[in-house]
């Protein structure tokens, strides 16, 4: 199956696309330039690939919580990517994304919100399951809900 992921309520903005067992993936520090660079990004990875638009099965994208342009602008190409190729789409949190990327089987994990506030949540991996232990919510570091 093709499909492509989007990911841009951080200041990188990652792309991915993967066909059969291989995975091409692209992370850039775009800051405040998502809109600028994410689709001719994508297209480039998709070149490389070696796949064409025509050929992307489903859709992928960061949910966030972060950045609400950023959020924007992936949910934007999404659904216009997903609409133009009648294609099924799937939003991930972004929380749940950095704590599968860690690679432990109990995570906090926590993103700069700014203004001195962090996104947060816990997970615990139990037999290749993910559930939530702290609720994703918003607050100021000395704030953080305390679990197991």
């Amino acid at each position: 199956m093709n499909l492509i992921a989007i990911e841009t309520s951080t200041s990188y903005c990652s792309l991915a696309v993967a066909g059969g067992d291989r995975v091409l993936a692209r992370h850039i520090l775009a800051e405040q330039r998502h809109a600028e660079i994410a689709l001719d990004e994508l297209m480039a990875l998709l070149s490389e690939a070696g796949q064409k638009l025509e050929e992307v099965q489903g859709i992928a994208y960061g949910e966030g919580p972060g950045a609400f342009t950023g959020l924007r602008i992936a949910c934007g190409m999404t659904q216009g990517l997903a609409l133009a190729r009648n294609v099924p789409v799937l939003g991930i949190s972004t929380l749940l994304a950095v704590a599968e990327e860690s690679g432990a089987a109990n995570v906090v994990v926590c993103l700069d919100a700014r203004m001195g506030e962090v996104y947060h949540a816990a997970y615990r991996k139990e037999q290749d399951v993910w559930r939530e232990v702290c609720a994703p919510g918003l607050c100021p570091p000395a704030a953080l809900p305390q679990v197991d």
